[in-house]
């Protein structure tokens, strides 16, 4: 049996140009030299947490495209939750090839992503209420089980074991499933809601405003994770404090994107989409050119005075420049990423869906 062919938009360039902002918030994160001043310091942490879970919520809104958007799909369900499983095993696969031959300095995205498409796997289809109160009620407790999980004396000894990428996968790394999924649930609901309405929109605008604006400031007062030593209690509280605060700033996000390429002023949206084109292409094949990234920068390790690192700026400027140079022109002329054309081929989305591609 097919997978129902809902009528959604080839891609949704706001969301794209989202994740393709998450890509460069991630270059800058991994590969950004030690900051000599506060101010720098505090940048590049904002580019170390909010990218990530900026992935995650647009990872749960093409999830929610490719399962019909603002009508589910009622047919071939079974179909569809094959495909995923089938991409979510290749991603576990090629994120624990990367790290066992290639070994880069920074926690590998890839199987954390594909373990969590699987634990949405029975959540698809979840009511757009249910999905979006179950996803901001997991995210207020589960970062500070995150927090409490890697101090435990468990996980300490799993990860002097060859199974430490199982603790990192659940609590231990910088990409936990169990804070993972419940924000992909909060973009699954938003999914569900008319991403092309400017009222949803503007809801969406304001609820991430006002999740920010709450939650970072409350956060910000309370110690900081190196005085654990004295505020233990704290480094949890501080964790998920500042996961509903972060996701707010990505929700407000893409609201901005979705604005700006859809629904502002014609002229407006030209001028928007041709200066974001190059951000929105690298969001067209995240794993592309994520992929590529994580090559490069393994290329890139060197030692400076004794000292293990593959950073500078000249390869921050480097990763954001070619990726975007490298997107525009693949996707200009030759159409999917190739690692997208393949994952997509080999969970059987070719053979199986005649519809025509989402943002998934």
């Amino acid at each position: 049996m097919t997978v129902d062919a809902p009528q959604l938009p080839r891609r949704v360039n706001g969301v794209d140009a989202a994740r393709g902002l998450a890509l460069i918030g991630m270059f800058v994160a991994h590969v950004s030299p030690a900051a000599e001043t506060l101010v720098a310091a505090e940048l590049i942490a904002i580019a170390d947490e909010r990218p990530r879970l900026l992935f995650a919520l647009t990872a749960g809104i093409g999830l929610g495209f490719i399962s019909g958007g603002t009508r589910p799909i009622t047919e071939g369900r079974g179909e569809l939750r094959r495909q995923i499983a089938i991409r979510a095993v290749i991603l576990i696969a090629l994120g624990m090839l990367i790290w066992a031959t290639l070994n880069p300095l920074v926690f590998i995205i890839l199987d954390v992503y594909g373990v969590a498409f699987l634990l949405m796997l029975p959540l698809l289809f979840l009511p757009p209420g249910v999905a979006i109160g179950l996803g901001v009620g997991m995210l207020a407790v589960t970062p500070a089980l995150a927090e409490l999980g890697a101090r435990t004396e468990f996980v300490a000894v799993v990860r002097e074991t060859p199974l430490k990428f199982v603790s990192d996968w659940v609590v231990g790394g910088a990409y936990p499933v169990i804070v993972w999924v419940p924000v992909m649930l909060i973009g699954l609901a938003l999914a569900r809601t008319d991403l092309g309405s400017p009222r949803v929109v503007g809801v969406i605008a304001l609820v991430g405003t006002a999740a920010a604006s709450v939650f970072l400031p409350i956060a910000s007062q309370l110690p900081a994770p190196e005085t654990v030593s004295t505020a233990a209690w704290a480094v949890p509280l501080r964790a998920s404090i500042e996961a509903l605060g972060n996701v707010g700033v990505c929700a407000l996000l893409v609201a901005m994107m979705l604005a700006l390429t859809a629904l502002a002023r014609r002229s407006v949206r030209r001028v928007a989409t041709t200066i974001l084109s190059p951000v929105i292409a690298m969001g067209a094949m995240p794993l592309s050119i994520y992929t590529i990234h994580l090559v490069v920068i393994s290329l890139a390790i060197r030692e400076e005075d004794g000292v293990v690192t593959d950073d500078s700026w000249a390869l921050v400027i480097g990763l954001v420049a070619g990726s975007m140079v490298f997107a525009w022109l693949w996707r200009r002329y030759l159409g999917r990423g190739p690692l997208e054309r393949a994952l997509r081929w080999a969970s059987g989305r070719d053979r199986a869906d005649a519809a025509p591609a989402t943002s998934g």
